[in-house]
């Protein structure tokens, strides 16, 4: 963690869910779950299959309002019913099928739906010079390799598509980036490198939630992790003071665990 996330956590978290419930019909996705995440910190959320993971990062995305509890962002109390809204309070979300546009090119999908333009006369045309000095500006800052700003989406590697859907992320996430498996599909070379790329975001004082069934990157990169098993939180940890094992015995219910940090 950064020293301005240590100090970040004496003030309201930039995320904090207060007994969030989600039903959806006679299935309890998350039960009571309370978690939150300061700046310039990189937070993991962890459990098996069906635990409830990705359904509180689309609650917080908003694609599912939760039946119960509350959303807080910067210690006030917020209701986000839609995707825009999440964006509105500078939250962004990197799905697992990154909602990529194969056949447009780099800089075509990191302004997707958010084009800018510029007036000429009484029309308005998309102002493709600003679009490129701004993703040109977010490639440079946080590190992201690609070929180039004009390649096609459907040319590039899994990472550099990652690194794409990242940096359109990043690019108007000013609070908060949440990733679901981000890593999932890579190889060695490519995971490491977004892995720097998490790492920076913090550094950079964003907030970082990450959905992870990778322990190593877990361990490598995060401060803290939540454990969620069968919609309800079976345990806070920092990453310091605990173990893999003790993660893995948390997750499957061999470790009984408290959601208080230890």
């Amino acid at each position: 963690m950064t020293a301005e996330a240590t100090s970040a956590e004496s003030g309201p978290a930039v995320l904090a869910l207060v007994e969030v419930g989600k039903h959806f019909g006679g299935v309890s996705a998350l039960q009571g779950v309370s978690i939150e995440v300061h700046r310039g910190e990189v937070v993991a959320l962890v459990g098996d299959n069906g635990a409830g993971k990705s359904t509180l990062l689309r609650c917080v995305a908003g694609a599912h309002l939760p039946d119960v509890g509350s959303i807080e962002v910067d210690g006030r109390p917020v209701v986000i019913r839609h995707p825009s809204e999440a964006r509105a309070l500078g939250i962004e979300a990197v799905h697992q099928d990154l909602a990529l546009a194969d056949h447009l090119d780099v800089v075509a999908n990191m302004f997707l739906g958010r084009e800018i333009s510029r007036r000429i006369g009484p029309f308005g045309v998309l102002d493709n010079r600003a679009m490129r000095a701004k993703a040109n500006e977010i490639i440079s800052e946080f590190g992201i390799k690609i070929p180039s700003l004009r390649a096609r989406v459907r040319h590039l590697s899994g990472g550099q598509r990652q690194g794409v859907a990242i940096g359109r992320a990043v690019g108007w996430g000013t609070k908060l980036v949440m990733m679901d498996e981000p890593t999932a599909a890579l190889g060695v070379r490519e995971t490491a490198r977004v892995q720097e790329l998490i790492k920076s975001l913090a550094g950079k004082g964003l907030a970082v939630l990450l959905v992870s069934h990778n322990l190593d990157q877990v361990f490598e990169i995060c401060d803290r992790v939540y454990v969620l098993r069968r919609g309800r939180l079976a345990a806070e940890r920092k990453i310091a003071n605990t173990t893999k094992e003790e993660v893995v015995g948390l997750i499957t219910g061999a470790f009984a665990g408290e959601a208080a940090t230890t």
